[in-house]
């Protein structure tokens, strides 16, 4: 793959259990945007007694739909990926109609502490009221009737972000990490980019064989996809390199020349990715500003270290 070639082809049949693998059905909530395409993904895991991956948001006609979806069966573990809103709250009114046990990562929390004076722009697409039951690390594990699921940590998009691995079948669900329809949001304080890049070396030592993604169809390709999401990134980097090079100084003015071709709606999130990169050229030590990155502040070129 010598680009990110994304595929778009989904469709979402709201409310309706489809078939995705062996043992394993989606259903997508019908919360289609610029951040969640058609809507969010939530999987039913098992046959007899079955993991939910992902409720989704508290949405009366999706919990209907899972609801109907399940037919009675025994769930004994909701799988929650990371605490965005999109992602979590159903957990909680799932667990009380089914007694399942909640696991994840843990709560919500950001990649670093707030700077003086900084906000959250995403504090209200966050769940923080989500606690879950267990909570898991690398590698921890959680197993049904025919089925185990192991935690694959992958911070970068939330600083609490897990992939689950679907163990004997190269299924890994991978969330809001890595998605065929779009590259993940990277966006400070929630997330941050050197931890986003370890996450995408770290699926590229695995040899799974199948991406479930939270939004969107399969990634069928997962190691030339990963590496394709690679070298995008770095590509930015890149960008934001020559954009100071050539003379900006404030995120607004690389956005317009990075981002020309993107939907106007996104150039937001797409000044926190410039951010996410700039944070992580300021750790590099290839680029300068005064006091902590921030979207207003001024960049430069460290002498000898933009190259």
């Amino acid at each position: 793959m010598q680009g990110l070639d994304f595929d778009l082809d989904f469709k979402p049949a709201y409310g309706e259990a489809v078939p995705v693998a062996d043992g394993v059905q989606r259903i997508t909530v019908n919360n289609p945007g610029p951040f969640t395409f058609h809507g969010t993904n939530t999987y039913i895991v098992g046959k007899r007694s079955v993991a939910v991956i992902d409720p989704g948001p508290d949405d009366d006609a999706h919990f209907r739909a899972l609801m109907a979806a399940l037919d009675g069966r025994e769930v004994t573990h909701i799988a929650v990926s990371h605490t965005h809103r999109d992602h979590s709250p159903l957990a909680r009114r799932l667990k009380a109609a089914t007694g399942a046990a909640i696991v994840a990562e843990g709560p919500h929390r950001a990649a670093r502490p707030l700077h003086a004076g900084e906000t959250n722009p995403f504090a209200e697409s966050s769940d923080m009221d989500f606690m879950p039951d267990i909570a898991l690390s690398e590698g921890g594990r959680v197993k049904g009737d025919g089925w185990s699921l192991t935690a694959v940590m992958t911070p970068g998009h939330t600083a609490n972000h897990a992939a689950f691995a679907l163990d004997g079948t190269g299924i890994l669900f991978s969330a809001d990490h890595v998605m065929a329809w779009a590259t993940s949001i990277v966006a400070p304080p929630d997330g941050a980019m050197a931890d986003y890049m370890a996450s995408l070396e770290k699926l590229l030592q695995r040899d799974d064989r199948l991406y479930l993604p939270g939004h969107g169809g399969p990634v069928t390709d997962p190691a030339s996809f990963v590496r394709a999401l690679r070298a995008h990134r770095k590509m930015r980097e890149r960008s934001v390199l020559e954009r100071i090079r050539a003379g900006d100084r404030k995120i607004p003015d690389m956005v317009k020349v990075i981002y020309a071709s993107t939907d106007p709606r996104l150039h937001g999130a797409a000044a926190l990715s410039v951010l996410a990169h700039l944070e992580d050229l300021v750790e590099q030590g290839r680029v300068e500003t005064g006091g902590p990155p921030s979207l207003l502040g001024d960049y430069r070129l460290v002498p000898g270290g933009g190259g």
